[in-house]
């Protein structure tokens, strides 16, 4: 420990391109509105930072107070910016203000998303250089649309004071999306093709650079959403092209598994299912499963295991296999229910098996959080076949109300499911190892036989799913690790304390 050290709070500043409650497309908004609270319970003084998107509801632009207002040079641009921030149940906010980036109809999908969020970036580091409350040790970024903060920090602002002694930790939520743009845009938008180093590393093929490889290469610290995941990034096949960089500096790699929300995920206090449950009183889950199956217009029959899936329809969830085996499993008597969009192809054909297997099957082709509670709480089996799976947090949610996840032996889902040992008790869900349809469903049908045969046994398997500890308490307690790590002159505030 440095002779300098002093006990302080570390000061955390979280970089997101969404965050729940004001904007969201997916995990990383449950992250970004649930990790920075539980790193403030570790002892860290964190703020997060994201766009002021005009999709943010209105309720929460008006309790934005303007903080300050500059200009960031991007390249041969000089875009105006405002900080505004929002104190939201004792945590700061602030978003970055640019109307022409960000007053658009939708978060992503626009034709100079590679130069919103390269503004996003930049805007950043000048607000820490400029803004005094936004100092920070540590500058914590998530996935591609943050990934230029440490290039930008250690190419442009090096000299800056307020930046000198920041260190940069980047997060990899989804290696599928990496921000890949023409090789163009790195002197007509970043303003970095004079730089030999940084040109050759976001450079991924002739033509094209990659905002997540920046990232990779320039950041203090890498992690990702769960060991595995860490591991699979590593092999061609989940790496995504980025494979040999994550090999390169596996040595600062690190997963660390997500949490879940859970205030917003207890049957306990749950005010949208049916009746409230807790693992000593487990009446309630029989009240959730027959509303539900009312609900969805299926046979209320208590008899009957309830087979839910809730997430994208895309090919990613394992859907394939689940539609292969979907005859199967109706002539056995199982009940599915569907809940999510996607791709066209998955959605017609969860729409024909809804048609044609009437009260045994339905599909809910929606967005619809209310009716995902309902589901968590009312079914008996949720299906999680994901080809690949940074993470998850379906499964977590699930064990959560008492509905055993059965999964695929893969990233976050591997990590979070200890699958049924039928000689030693242990368990809290289900998994099968392969992308292989009928392997699948024998092991489905085989939870559904200790449904149907076992109900001691199915019961402990729920309790011990129910009690299994998915609080973000751990996951901040290993991010305050790696941040002082980084920073070994500030001595930890608080004890670590994982439960």
């Amino acid at each position: 420990m440095p002779t300098n050290a002093k006990r302080r709070k570390i000061r955390v500043l979280f970089a997101t391109s969404e965050a729940v409650p004001f904007v969201k497309t997916g995990g990383l908004a449950d992250v970004a509105g649930s990790l920075p609270r539980a790193l403030k319970h570790a002892g860290a003084r964190v703020a997060v930072i994201l766009p002021k998107y005009s999709a943010i509801p209105q309720e929460y632009q008006d309790q934005m107070r303007h903080v300050a207002d500059f200009t960031v040079p991007l390249s041969w641009r000089n875009d105006y910016c405002g900080i505004e921030r929002l104190t939201l149940q004792g945590l700061d906010f602030y978003f970055v203000d640019n109307e022409s980036y960000f007053k658009r109809d939708g978060l992503y999908g626009h034709f100079d998303d590679g130069e919103r969020f390269a503004f996003f970036s930049k805007a950043i580091c000048e607000a820490i250089a400029k803004v005094p409350e936004l100092a920070c040790d540590v500058l914590h970024c998530n996935d591609w649309q943050t990934a230029l903060c440490p290039v930008f920090l250690r190419e442009f602002y090096r000299d800056v004071p307020a930046c000198a002694n920041v260190r940069t930790v980047f997060t990899v939520h989804n290696v599928k999306f990496q921000g890949q743009y023409s090789d163009k845009v790195i002197d007509d938008v970043l303003g970095l093709g004079s730089i030999p180093a940084a040109r050759d590393q976001l450079r991924c093929d002739r033509d094209s650079i990659n905002y997540m490889r920046g990232a990779l290469c320039y950041s203090d610290f890498l992690t990702t959403v769960s060991p595995s995941y860490a591991c699979e990034l590593q092999m061609p096949f989940y790496g995504e092209g980025l494979d040999p960089v994550f090999r390169r500096r596996s040595h600062i790699l690190r997963g660390i598994l997500n949490g879940i929300d859970q205030f917003i995920w207890n049957p306990a206090t749950d005010d949208v299912i049916a009746a409230s449950y807790s693992p000593r009183d487990m009446a309630g889950k029989a009240v959730c499963k027959r509303a539900l199956q009312e609900e969805l217009g299926l046979a209320q029959d208590p008899t009957r295991p309830l087979v839910v899936f809730v997430g994208r329809l895309t090919d990613q969830k394992g859907l394939g296999l689940v539609r292969y085996a979907m005859d199967g499993l109706m002539r056995r008597g199982v009940q599915v229910a569907v809940l999510g969009t996607g791709d066209q192809d998955h959605e017609d054909a969860f729409r024909y098996f809804d048609a044609r297997y009437g009260n045994q099957m339905c599909a809910r082709i929606a967005f619809d959080s209310a009716l995902s509670h309902r589901m968590y709480a009312g079914g008996d089996i949720l299906l999680m076949p994901s080809e690949f799976e940074p993470c998850g947090l379906s499964q977590m949610i699930a064990m959560r109300y008492g509905t055993l996840p059965l999964v695929r032996e893969t990233g976050g889902l591997r990590d979070s499911v200890v699958p049924y040992n039928k000689y030693t008790g242990e368990g809290t869900g289900f998994s099968f190892a392969n992308m292989n349809a009928d392997e699948m469903a024998d092991t489905l049908l085989g939870a559904c036989e200790i449904f149907w045969t076992d109900r001691p046994t199915w019961d402990r398997l729920v309790s011990q799913a129910m009690d299994a500890d998915f609080s973000w308490r751990r996951a901040a307690n290993d991010y305050m690790d790696i941040y002082h790590e980084l920073h070994p002159e500030v001595i930890r505030y608080n004890k670590r304390r994982d439960r």
